[in-house]
């Protein structure tokens, strides 16, 4: 293969750019971990002091109001949005939004599973957001506030009344963190922490409104609930939940894990220190991007941009021109060729979105990594296209 540009001097000094499970934080090594109670109970008092501690952290560095209920809950950002979902939902009609692939299946979710007929779907193609004055907040809306897989946020809550008669689930899985969410808009909010902390997966925090509790304690839903969804009992909410005492065993190295990712959060200025360093990495990307005739972003529209999981599509003519197959086939190879040099691990887009490329650019991610990738990805590319051009 013909090689018309040298490699790039610099490589990334952490060259993990996954989007879930993400990056560890700068600094982590498992000693940080030795603390964590292993082979004792969850329920034993340190471990629920484990888990209390880190549901006051969440709140602490959020900024969650205090009357909202903080919950550590099984299966990740899953987990926590099913149990919402089949929890909460059928009390009144609900719209959806979907304009990735998360938010298409919690629609299938409520539209197959849950077989609700008054759900109304409202959707936008990858890249975009759907009409959100649109929406209708006398009934229920579940959304995503940053599409993991497309790249594609809300701009912010402004289109959400205070007043809204419906509940407002929020999957704010790859925001949470890094955006400024206004809880104060949102009755339910679900997170894992493998995202912009860089936590280990399985385990997902669920965040809950006095609204949202009104609803679990006032309304019984027409279908069973599993016990790994259940919130309440006899009518009234399970506050243990929100106090440290899980519905099933949780990984204590785990919960300790993320004890680590949220002191180091407070240590660098808590959210606003987040966000500053997720900022400054799409920074370095878009500046990069506006030099550049062969790649863009998946998300035109600046203002509903991702911070964290930067999807790019390749707009060289020459590429652009083959078929959807060809496509994808050349920007898996420009993923395979940095994997193999070891200077960017799973950048690949998701497996249902467009073509193309996805960088994760959270806070645990510094800014030289990035910027150290930027020309691989030139180089990458031109390797790419060489190879093209010469099977011609």
């Amino acid at each position: 293969m013909v090689e018309f540009a040298p490699k790039p001097d610099l490589r990334p000094a952490n060259p993990h750019f996954s989007s879930g499970p993400c990056s560890k934080r700068p600094g982590w090594s498992l000693d940080q971990l030795s603390d964590a109670p292993v082979g004792r109970s969850h329920r034993a008092k340190v471990g629920k002091s484990k888990l209390a501690e880190a549901i006051n952290l969440t709140r602490d560095v959020l900024g969650v109001p205090a009357d909202y209920r903080i919950g550590i809950v099984p299966a990740s950002d899953t987990g926590a949005v099913e149990m919402a979902m089949w929890s909460m939902l059928g009390a009144r009609a609900v719209d959806m939004l979907a304009w990735e692939s998360f938010g298409a299946g919690w629609v299938t979710d409520v539209v197959k599973q849950l077989n609700l007929d008054d759900a109304r779907v409202i959707e936008a193609p990858y890249g975009a957001l759907p009409d959100l004055a649109s929406v209708d907040f006398s009934r229920d809306v579940v959304f995503t506030w940053n599409g993991t897989t497309s790249g594609v946020r809300v701009p912010d809550a402004d289109w959400i009344p205070a007043n809204r008669e419906g509940l407002t689930i929020c999957d704010a899985t790859s925001a949470a963190f890094a955006l400024d969410l206004d809880f104060k808009k949102l009755d339910v909010v679900t997170f894992s922490w493998q995202k912009v902390l860089g936590g280990e997966a399985a385990h997902g925090v669920l965040i809950l409104s006095p609204r949202a509790v009104e609803r679990l304690e006032t309304y019984t839903p027409p279908w069973p609930l599993p016990k790994i969804f259940r919130l309440t009992k006899g009518g009234s909410l399970i506050e243990g939940i929100f106090k440290g005492e899980t519905i099933n065993t949780p990984s204590m190295l785990c919960v300790e894990d993320y004890l680590d990712a949220l002191k180091w959060a407070g240590q660098i200025g808590g959210l606003k220190g987040l966000m500053a360093r997720a900022n400054a990495n799409l920074n370095a990307i878009e500046s990069w991007v506006s030099q550049r005739d062969w790649v863009g972003f998946l998300a035109k529209d600046p203002t509903i941009r991702s911070n964290t999981s930067v999807c790019l599509t390749i707009t060289d003519p020459r590429v652009t021109v083959l078929a959807e197959s060809a496509q994808a086939a050349f920007a898996k190879s420009i993923v395979s060729r940095l994997d193999s040099e070891g200077v960017a691990f799973d950048i690949g887009s998701y497996r249902d979105a467009p073509a193309g490329l996805r960088i994760w650019c959270g806070a645990t991610v510094e800014t030289t990594d990035v910027k150290a990738l930027l020309p691989w990805l030139d180089w990458a590319f031109e390797q790419e296209i060489a190879a093209l051009s010469a099977a011609a």
